[in-house]
């Protein structure tokens, strides 16, 4: 997923805490090699080369993942999309294993039959791009797998914009992670939740300013600053937090148990750092 996942566990004996965070950390690899669209032999692949001829059959956890990000896509009204590899590979960034596929292609052409637990794909040139919900979603697997280890208290963040929360800290009501600038950074404090940020000026391709695009329009996400989502699952922050700083504010179907706060512009490095910090002192 081009980022690096880092785990804080605590309230049991070391070697089952090892164990646990080993497991965790498998599981986040597992669903890397699903959801690339880089690598050739990956689930994403599989489906970019064949869903236009024959519908694909999921698993349970891959078909739920795509529902919910079609589901985003709608309620959205299209600010974030999956079928956005297309457009990414046409802004500069590297194209699908699969190919560059249409960048007018959308959601619109996801096919999802909750009978069958299939994809399809209803038009040509569509293909997947995870990159604004996968972490999230690995995320939220990964703390699955810690709980069924017994763990009560961990923070599980992967790269410097998505977190999850299980418990609190000994003595806390929370974890409390810092974002944005050193002088009057945003503390959020967590528990049994998730967090996602989003920045489009995060990263850079060759050819763009940043690394969202606008589905709707086709064109680069120009806003400065970044859009934090709180909320039960971190896919659905994960999704929700790339369609707010598209939309720049939140729409109607935003869901109740979600919460969004809009912040200046500010480093993403310091997410990292300061939730260590956090996490070691609480």
């Amino acid at each position: 997923m081009g980022t690096r996942f880092e785990l804080v566990l605590a309230g049991g004996a070391r070697g089952d805490l090892l164990a646990a965070g080993e497991a965790a950390l498998e599981e986040i690899e597992e669903w890397h090699r699903r959801l690339s669209r880089f690598a050739p032999d990956s689930l994403v692949s599989h489906i970019n080369r064949t869903a236009h001829d024959a519908p694909v059959r999921l698993d349970r956890e891959t078909f739920a993942l795509l529902t919910d990000a079609v589901r985003v896509w709608r309620d959205s009204d299209g600010a974030f999309d999956i079928a956005v590899a297309p457009l990414m590979a046409q802004h500069g960034f590297p194209a699908s294993a699969a190919g560059r596929g249409n960048a007018d292609a959308t959601s619109a052409s996801i096919a999802l039959d909750a009978d069958a637990w299939t994809i399809r794909f209803t038009r040509p040139g569509v293909s997947l791009d995870l990159g604004g919900i996968g972490k999230g979603h690995a995320l939220d697997c990964a703390a699955a797998v810690l709980r069924r280890h017994g763990v009560a208290r961990a923070l599980v963040h992967g790269g410097t914009s998505s977190v999850v929360a299980i418990g609190a800290p000994e003595g806390a009501g929370g974890w409390r992670i810092a974002v944005g600038s050193n002088g009057d950074p945003h503390v959020v404090t967590l528990r049994d939740a998730a967090l996602a940020l989003s920045d489009p000026h995060s990263q850079r391709s060759s050819l763009a300013a940043g690394h969202l695009v606008d589905p709707r329009t086709a064109r680069m996400v120009p806003r400065a600053g970044l859009v934090a989502v709180v909320g039960p699952s971190a896919r659905m922050a994960d999704a929700w937090a790339t369609a707010l700083v598209v939309l720049g504010s939140t729409p109607p179907a935003f869901p109740s148990e979600y919460c969004a706060t809009f912040l200046g512009s500010a480093s993403m490095r310091e997410l990292t750092t300061q939730t260590s910090e956090r996490a070691n002192n609480p």
